[in-house]
């Protein structure tokens, strides 16, 4: 029997004043993801897929439907520190070092000065910016600074990571280097991941399950296995494997979504 971790129910979102032929943001999104699983969310710019992973985090309330957590309900989930959240900017405070921009979360719970210093430490190594951390936000490139980011969603250890596009600022070079670095990061923390992208060869080259929304309002039009073998390597990249899951991804998307428009 399949563990879901996360279990979305008839779920709907609407805004004052929308201008949408439904009202809605959200429409009656219904889905399940796996323990573990690297879900990504696809679709195109204003489809919905933020408002959707923000729902997920109560950092919204749906007008409608429920979200369940292991069980319990999306708030409780929050209270108990079981997200960690990496958005499209890293949102580093500058007055801080990198190793006080990762300890943020663990002050907000009152960890012990010198525990959260070890836990920020491990989290730098984790990603891979050790010695890094007497420096600020000001003296990174945007990856490193993204890199940070990740570190500070990670250091209260959490079960789930929410990715809103957090690499689509990012150039072609760094971002493959940071795809590389989230996978590592899943291979070795067993964590489960939700992405949002609307880059649809990303969300082939990471994810398990790709969920592909539509518009006017947001549905889910599709949700699509991805069979290419793991681990997943840039050589990968080059392979006609790789370039047949995302025609195949594409010709989803583009069926899906352009039919709802």
């Amino acid at each position: 029997m399949e563990e879901f971790e996360i279990r979305l129910e008839n779920v709907s979102m609407e805004y004052p004043g929308s201008k949408k032929i439904t009202g809605k943001t959200l429409d009656n999104v219904s889905l399940d993801i796996r323990k573990g699983e690297f879900l990504s969310i696809l679709g195109p710019s204003g489809c919905g897929k933020t408002t959707l992973l923000r729902i997920i985090a109560d950092l919204i309330r749906p007008v409608q439907g429920r979200v369940t957590v292991s069980g319990t309900d999306a708030e409780q989930a929050r209270l108990a520190h079981k997200y960690g959240m990496v958005f499209q900017s890293p949102s580093l405070l500058e007055w801080r070092t990198v190793l006080q921009n990762i300890e943020l979360p663990l002050e907000l719970q009152n960890i012990p000065k010198k525990q959260r210093r070890e836990i920020a430490m491990e989290q730098l190594s984790l990603v891979d910016l050790y010695g890094y951390e007497n420096s600020y936000p000001s003296e990174l490139s945007g990856g490193m600074q993204q890199r940070v980011g990740i570190a500070r969603a990670l250091a209260s250890d959490p079960e789930i990571l929410l990715m809103d596009e957090p690499f689509s600022a990012l150039d072609e070079f760094t971002r493959e280097r940071l795809h590389g670095d989230i996978l590592r990061i899943w291979r070795n923390t067993k964590k489960t991941i939700v992405f949002v992208t609307h880059n649809i060869s990303e969300a082939a080259f990471l994810s398990d399950r790709v969920c592909v929304m539509s518009s006017n309002p947001a549905r889910i039009a599709a949700l699509t296995d991805i069979s290419l073998p793991r681990p997943r390597t840039p050589a990968l990249l080059k392979s006609d494997e790789f370039f047949r899951t995302v025609s195949q991804l594409r010709e989803v998307f583009e069926e899906r979504y352009y039919e709802n428009i």
